[in-house]
């Protein structure tokens, strides 16, 4: 499970100037779903994020991140996946992911996290393709489309 303080990775402190009220609220959100996500995939293990809340100065230096990155808004995290466990438990339940109300950027531009977001992607798609850049990782199975 992880924590608002997890979430912030400290970015509450030195960019606190930047928080709102609707980020902080967005922050919450994103964790309990998170959390819930955690739960459900019986991933106690993993109190981590590899990247929670991202001001725009930070997203603008962090590479492969979109210029309007659900991040920005407190409304995505990066889970650590490195084995790929997370994602693929994550693509097996999908009608878990809508249950819960959260969205996934599909595993293969996602090479050693899982990008889970509270607010759906402009396709809809519960899993959905993040850029029209090549995947990081196109031997990650696909098996939802």
């Amino acid at each position: 499970m992880i924590t608002l303080h997890t979430y912030w990775m400290g970015r509450d402190v030195t960019h606190g100037e930047e928080l709102t009220d609707e980020i902080n609220r967005n922050a919450q959100v994103t964790v309990d779903r998170v959390n819930e996500l955690l739960a459900r995939a019986g991933r106690n293990d993993i109190n981590t994020v590899n990247s929670g809340w991202r001001p725009k100065a930070i997203n603008d230096t962090t590479s492969n991140a979109g210029a309007s990155s659900r991040h920005i808004t407190a409304q995505a995290v990066d889970l650590p996946d490195a084995d790929r466990t997370l994602c693929e438990w994550a693509v097996g339940n999908l009608d878990i992911l809508k249950d819960i109300g959260v969205w996934i950027e599909d595993p293969r531009w996602t090479p050693s996290w899982l990008h889970v977001q509270i607010v759906p992607p402009k396709s809809g798609k519960l899993v959905y393709i993040p850029s029209t850049k090549p995947p990081l990782d196109p031997t990650f199975e696909v098996t939802w489309a």
